[in-house]
């Protein structure tokens, strides 16, 4: 299989991940995050146009495996398993979540967020992971915490996510991995 970095489809998000590294690293810095203990388990990005999305999946089956495709929130949410990871920082990405575009208009197309794993009782995630930032970082011109529960047609674990983001980049929170996600839809 190829690496995703190598391929014509994959050649603008691949551009793009020194900027979504730099903008994530600032960002955690911004919030007092440290990152260094912390359980990331996959990257997502955004595109404007179904074009783009379709574009992108072609390049991933290229070079990994189809994991999850879902609704989720009204629209299509892919999930691959990549054969070469995405690295950010010290993590080696090898999900990728590939959304469609939805209603919400991103900044820009290419890498948006990283989601790390807090486990423990989905009902204390908001404060657990409120807890590994600082409070100055939070009260930043510019920086939004929002709380949401996403969910698939399919899904029986309840996965509430904690989102801080810049405007430019997010990171979000969740108390389970996305491989638990995907497993706990297949329980039929």
């Amino acid at each position: 299989m190829a690496n995703w970095q190598t391929l014509d489809e994959l050649q603008d998000i691949s551009a793009d991940l020194p900027r979504f590294t730099l903008a994530f690293t600032e960002l955690s810095t911004r919030l007092g995050l440290d990152i260094a203990p912390l359980m990331a388990d996959h990257i997502s990005l955004r595109c404007h146009q179904n074009a783009t999305a379709e574009r992108w999946r072609r390049g991933f089956e290229q070079c990994g495996e189809l994991l999850s495709e879902n609704i989720i929130n009204g629209r299509p949410i892919c999930l691959f398993r990549l054969h070469e990871p995405v690295c950010v920082a010290h993590w080696k990405f090898h999900v990728v979540e590939l959304p469609w575009p939805g209603e919400k208009r991103y900044p820009h197309e290419g890498w948006e967020h990283i989601e790390i794993v807090l486990p423990g009782d989905p009902f204390t995630l908001n404060a657990r992971a409120l807890a590994l930032l600082a409070d100055d970082g939070l009260s930043q011109p510019g920086i939004v915490v929002k709380t949401s529960s996403p969910k698939g047609e399919h899904e029986r674990l309840p996965n509430p996510t904690l989102a801080v983001t810049d405007g430019k980049v997010t990171v979000k929170f969740h108390p389970w991995s996305i491989e638990e996600i995907v497993a706990s839809e297949r329980l039929e």
